[in-house]
């Protein structure tokens, strides 16, 4: 009896010390992610209101949807499926819906740059959560890990300016980091082979593919993961959950797909057609050299060498690193065989930093917790040896970029938008059409219809350069389409319009230069909507007072204006 008193206030002393314990370790994972998701927003913050000016294509293509207009880039347009990521074009309309994007601002700045911005945020939460959840169950800092993960993807440029450029990035790298961290975790439990868990791989691949295009690839997670750890005598039951997966993926992306093919009447998104994506080859794998480059070879040597000694130790962590492994080997597979596009930085790259910090954070953290001091002190020097010049290289990336951004947003709604706006609000045109190669901006601020010069809402250019029509780009835009307006620069200089006689016989140049600093810029107006040659004197008069103040604000990140609405135009 006297037993049994002494015992419970030692169970309670017990059962208190664990719920405090409990207690710490939430609010160290809860101060690690909230680090992590500061540093990062620091550094997304240097490159101010900037959005890439592609993002705004789906910002268009959202306020259509929820509008009721149906998926079109503009009210009244055909229906073409522009737009490459469906679920962030969904996180968008769900924003018009509750009144926090497109509707004007949100703490005194325009919500169309704060709320695709903070929904990165948040998914950069979502990464460094999923990072805390697979550290806990391997690592004695797990709260460190997760930390120490945030502040490396906030040195990694490419990772930022992606995440944070108005489009899906940030989305899709979450994605793919949960079902690495799903497989991660269904491995140390060694449920790997159970429906539950095959079933939320494929649907989280499902996900990833309904994000980005190559989030295709994914399908491939688990049945690899299944293939390089399963045992013999598991086979039968391995293949049965494979095909769990499977359907699982089929679903949800199989629905998409018909609807896709019963309202585009396309098997692939249009800009998938545009772009003609060359069937990969292995030659494309070099790619991941530039990642290597960029990164730095010596912080690359480091790491792979970091990740290697910790997976020398058998076990379940190292069936657990081969699970996260895969989805990064898959990623790296994505980004050397998607065609380059014209955006600086790696924008298709956001997955492998991702992943790639991850798993070298948490492998570092697992070789020193098995290594002495002195063996702890030469793994943390090397590695810091190695880092310091890529550290350099990625500040100078940084700055560099913020200085010279891919083209943005606001600059392309005034420049295309508002400014031709004005061209038409001259002639008194009511009706018209504006045939230019960047459709973000222009979308958002035209009241001209669009004709998308590089195809990806236009589903005619589109098949042009695929080489599926029988007709030129040529005679499409000067015997079908007849603009009103034509403007092309830089290398849209090479693809014959303005070269073409038909161009000096049915339009005027308003304004045109070229020049090795500033590239090249021309504006047209059709012949036919002129009404005399004192009417083109005010067009380009126009032109030579407003902008001559456009083009020295060509990186200007943000400032235009709290909401964007076709009709404006720049004031003069």
């Amino acid at each position: 009896m006297v037993e049994v008193e002494i015992a419970r206030p030692q169970a309670a002393a017990a059962q208190q010390q664990g719920s405090g314990e409990r207690r710490r370790s939430r609010w160290a994972a809860f101060a690690a992610v909230l680090g992590g998701v500061l540093v990062l927003a620091w550094q997304a913050a240097r490159y101010g209101q900037w959005l890439v000016d592609d993002a705004g294509i789906t910002f268009a293509y959202a306020r259509s949807v929820a509008g009721g207009l149906g998926p079109v880039l503009q009210p009244g347009a055909e229906s073409v499926e522009g737009f490459s990521n469906p679920t962030w074009l969904v996180v968008l309309v769900v924003g018009d819906w509750l009144g926090l994007f497109d509707r004007g601002t949100l703490f005194g700045v325009a919500d169309f740059v704060v709320y695709p911005k903070a929904v990165a945020l948040l998914c950069c939460a979502g990464i460094l959560v999923a990072c805390y959840l697979a550290a806990r169950r391997v690592s004695r800092w797990p709260a460190l890990v997760t930390f120490a993960t945030g502040v490396v993807l906030a040195a990694i440029p490419s990772f930022v300016i992606w995440c944070f450029s108005g489009l899906e990035n940030s989305l899709f790298a979450l994605a793919v980091c949960a079902l690495a961290v799903h497989l991660f975790l269904a491995v140390l439990d060694e449920r790997l082979w159970t429906p539950a868990v095959a079933v939320t791989a494929g649907a989280i691949a499902a996900f990833a593919a309904l994000t980005r295009p190559d989030g295709l690839i994914y399908l491939a997670a688990y049945p690899l993961v299944a293939l390089i750890l399963i045992r013999r005598e598991l086979w039968l039951t391995g293949l049965r959950h494979v095909l769990y997966s499977g359907i699982a993926f089929t679903i949800p992306f199989g629905a998409y797909l018909l609807w896709r093919i019963s309202e585009f009447g396309r098997l692939v998104a249009n800009t998938a057609v545009a772009k003609h994506q060359a069937m990969p080859t292995a030659h494309d794998l070099t790619r991941a050299g530039e990642l290597v480059q960029y990164a730095g070879a010596p912080a690359v040597i480091a790491a792979v060498g970091v990740v290697g000694l910790a997976l020398a130790a058998p076990g379940r962590w190292r069936d657990g690193v081969v699970a996260l492994l895969v989805p990064l080997a898959l990623a790296m597979v994505a980004y050397c065989v998607l065609q380059p596009d014209w955006m600086a930085q790696f924008r298709f790259a956001t997955p492998v930093w991702a992943l790639g910090a991850f798993i070298v954070v948490i492998s570092a953290a697992e070789l020193l917790a098995r290594l002495r001091t002195r063996g702890r002190l030469l793994v943390a020097l090397t590695l810091v040896g190695a880092l310091i010049p890529s550290g350099v290289a990625l500040a100078d990336a940084a700055e560099s970029y913020r200085a010279d951004s891919d083209v943005p947003l606001c600059w392309i709604a005034e420049r295309f938008g508002r400014y031709v706006n004005g061209y038409a609000d001259i002639i008194g045109l009511q009706q018209g059409s504006l045939l230019a190669p960047d459709m973000g901006g222009s979308s958002l601020t035209s009241r001209l219809r669009l004709i998308d010069m590089a195809g990806l809402t236009e589903s005619r250019i589109a098949d042009i350069y695929a080489g599926t029509e029988d007709i030129s780009l040529e005679d499409y835009i000067f015997e079908e389409r007849k603009p009103t307006f034509v403007h092309t620069h830089g290398a849209w200089l090479l693809n014959g319009l303005t070269n073409d006689p038909r161009m000096s016989r049915d339009y005027y140049q308003i304004q045109g230069f070229r020049d090795a600093s500033s590239g090249a810029d021309e504006d047209w107006v059709r012949k036919e909507v002129v009404r005399d040659e004192q009417q083109l004197q005010q067009l380009r008069q126009y032109s030579g007072e407003v902008l001559k103040h456009l083009l020295p604000d060509y990186q200007k990140a943000g400032e235009c204006g709290a909401v964007l609405r076709p009709g404006q135009t720049v004031p003069r």
